[in-house]
């Protein structure tokens, strides 16, 4: 067959038939007397696997390598392929996700997409001063993907960074509460604790406080303490519980005083504030340092029933709780 049937008959140009043959992949069998190209049976057969080949995202070097190495097997090929292809759909993944990120801040005009491809570009860099500097040098009043914070904070281990995407998610106009959610189920404890934090520089988002009192039975105490402490500073008393056990273990222990002191002054709370104290420095698991501190979160209370236990612990079995209680006492 003429190049022009075998074109019509394979479906690849003319053209593409005599790259093939410069580059040595089909070559005609024989020539005519004018010297046209003449195709064998074999040939279009091997046109054939050629394009097959090709179909599967290989290049034509490659191509040719698999038609012609005896040493290049079909499973080698077949897992080429594989990570060839996984890797242009991871790529393909990211482009989708940059151009999600750019479409959900409503850009009005080249400028804005201009200056948040700049910001995904300088979180994406390996030094943390420019990261941070990315997020710190973005012009005020411009459109901030508040999606885009949210991940980059689920996955920033740097604390001065971490601040900084925090702040400027607290300012972005857009909570990103669902993507810091989201971050409270993960299965690294590190990433539970960088969605609490944010989620806590967020309480007037809405859904919020919800978030925060689900992630007050998370197994970690430091997403439990980070929970009651921003609910506790809203005035939620569901973080009661956990604010006293973070005293009795000594967990941001002053902090969570200091905010049990501020729910106690409503008389409802302050009565279950100062049983479950008193309850724990009776606790016979309880050792000096944590009665200690105990008496210490007893002082932060309103009150003249504060003044009574006090007195009575000034006589304490155990002279270091005895001294503290005196001391507060004077």
């Amino acid at each position: 067959m003429l190049i022009g049937e075998v074109a019509r008959r394979s479906g690849v140009s003319p053209r593409m038939l005599r790259h093939y043959d410069a580059l040595g992949l089909v070559r005609p069998t024989g020539r005519t007397v004018g010297g046209y190209r003449e195709y064998a049976a074999d040939d279009v057969r091997r046109i054939f696997h050629v394009e097959s080949l090709r179909s599967l995202g290989l290049s034509l070097q490659q191509v040719g390598r698999a038609l012609e190495d005896p040493a290049f097997t079909p499973s080698a090929l077949v897992g080429d392929l594989i990570r060839w292809t996984e890797d242009r759909i991871e790529r393909e993944r990211e482009l989708l996700e940059r151009l999600r990120t750019i479409d959900a801040s409503a850009p009005t005009g080249w400028q804005d997409v201009l200056g948040i491809v700049e910001l995904m570009q300088g979180l994406g860099s390996t030094s943390a001063a420019r990261r941070q500097q990315a997020v710190l040098a973005r012009p005020e009043g411009g459109p901030v993907p508040a999606e885009l914070l949210a991940d980059a904070v689920l996955a920033e281990s740097d604390p001065n960074v971490a601040g900084a995407l925090r702040w400027a998610l607290a300012r972005s106009g857009g909570d990103g509460l669902g993507t810091l959610a989201a971050g409270l189920h993960a299965q690294d404890a590190d990433v539970r604790r960088r969605a609490v934090l944010a989620i806590a520089e967020l309480p007037e988002a809405p859904g919020a406080t919800a978030v925060l009192t689900e992630a007050l039975r998370d197994p970690d105490p430091t997403v439990r303490g980070h929970a009651a402490l921003a609910l506790g500073r809203s005035g939620a008393t569901e973080a009661v519980p956990t604010l006293v056990r973070m005293v009795v273990e000594g967990l941001n222990d002053v902090d969570a005083a200091e905010i049990l002191g501020t729910l106690s002054q409503d008389p409802g709370s302050g009565d279950r504030i100062m049983t479950a104290l008193v309850d724990e420095l009776a606790a016979p698991t309880a050792d000096s340092a944590t009665r200690i501190r105990l008496v210490q979160a007893l002082v932060e209370l309103p009150g003249t029933t504060v003044q009574e236990v006090l007195r009575r612990l000034a006589h304490d079995d155990d002279r270091a709780v005895a001294l503290v209680a005196s001391a507060f006492l004077g």
